[in-house]
């Protein structure tokens, strides 16, 4: 497992971390992003040395979601950051998020499918599908109702409202809350626990614990990717990205 321009990766002690690296963009996923993550995650659940995999962000920030240019500049076929999903959806190594700055979209949508969470108090969490003309998308629609229940769920997603760390933790999305700077910490020492547990006792473990909601997840991945999809091409849609675009440009000057 090596670096890539946009995910640094270290492994040691049994534990590779990812570190999703476009501080530029405040780590905004790109298809090259998606795709160098999903290798580095098929590679390490492939590492037989490995017993946990921590996910994090660089300078202060997990990911600002999808790259919205791709949006815009989407052609046919599954997108790159639905594969990477799928391939995130399968991985039976125990995977540890910290999460620091901003956690937008597909940024807390795939939070979703990793198996602790920690998260500063401070954070921001944000699902804006709706204010975008889009839809939910990764299982969120399913998995999201799951975690926190519906009424929250409800919120979180029609409302595209902006959540902190703290109320994340509070609503049971989060395993633990910390304070600013020290998310990571917390992760690490969870992955250092988990490095000393039995490596094929924790992965049949983490497959019987998805296995009840393994094939209503593979729906409704399929599902939302087909209405997203559509959403993309709609009159809404392309009118919220140019209000996006126009507010990032009046912000630059």
């Amino acid at each position: 497992m090596t670096d890539t321009d946009t995910v640094l990766v270290e492994q040691a002690d049994g534990i590779v971390t990812l570190r999703i690296h476009r501080p530029a963009r405040r780590n905004a996923l790109d298809p090259a992003t998606y795709h160098a993550l999903a290798a580095a995650l098929r590679a390490a659940d492939a590492d037989t040395h490995v017993h946990a995999i921590v996910l994090t962000g660089s300078e202060g920030h997990f990911t600002a979601g999808n790259d919205l240019t791709e949006f815009q500049n989407r052609v046919g076929g599954e997108s790159a950051g639905m594969a990477f999903l799928r391939t995130l959806v399968k991985i039976q190594t125990p995977i540890v998020a910290a999460v620091e700055g901003y956690a937008l979209g597909v940024g807390v949508t795939l939070l979703q499918h990793c198996d602790f969470v920690y998260v500063a108090r401070n954070a921001t969490l944000r699902l804006p599908f709706v204010s975008l003309g889009l839809c939910p998308e990764g299982g969120s629609s399913l998995l999201l109702a799951h975690l926190v229940g519906q009424r929250t769920a409800s919120d979180w997603l029609l409302s595209g409202r902006t959540i902190t760390g703290e109320q994340a933790h509070q609503a049971g999305f989060a395993t633990e809350q910390s304070e600013p700077g020290q998310a990571l910490n917390q992760a690490m020492n969870m992955a250092r626990h988990l490095a000393s547990q039995p490596r094929d006792a924790l992965r049949l473990t983490k497959t019987m614990l998805r296995e009840p909601l393994r094939a209503m997840i593979d729906q409704t991945l399929t599902y939302e990717a087909q209405h997203f999809g559509e959403r993309l091409k709609t009159d809404e849609a392309q009118a919220a990205f140019a209000r996006f675009f126009q507010k990032a440009g009046e912000k630059k000057r």
